[in-house]
């Protein structure tokens, strides 16, 4: 659906393929749709993502902001948004 416009210059599309861990007969696609000068978002992601250790609400807050939401956004995410009163 975004052909048309990364074809127009309105997006800038970024797609890696890797093999999967554990089974490398297996690959696995991520597509990546930014907005043009925001590429460095895609890098910052893929930093993120490859971080060794548990998930953290600093790496959730980290993903957050390079998708783009305020801070008060993510403050309520970290805070309510997952608990399974708000599921």
């Amino acid at each position: 659906m975004f052909d048309r416009h990364v074809a127009e210059g309105r997006f800038i599309r970024r797609e890696l393929i890797e093999a999967c861990p554990g089974a490398p007969q297996l690959e696995y696609r991520m597509l990546f749709y930014t907005l043009p000068g925001s590429e460095w978002r895609v890098d910052a992601m893929l930093a993120l993502l490859s971080e060794s250790g548990a998930w953290s609400d600093d790496r959730e807050r980290r993903f957050g902001e390079l998708l783009g939401y305020e801070s008060w956004q993510i403050d309520y995410w970290l805070t309510h948004g997952r608990s399974p009163a708000d599921a």
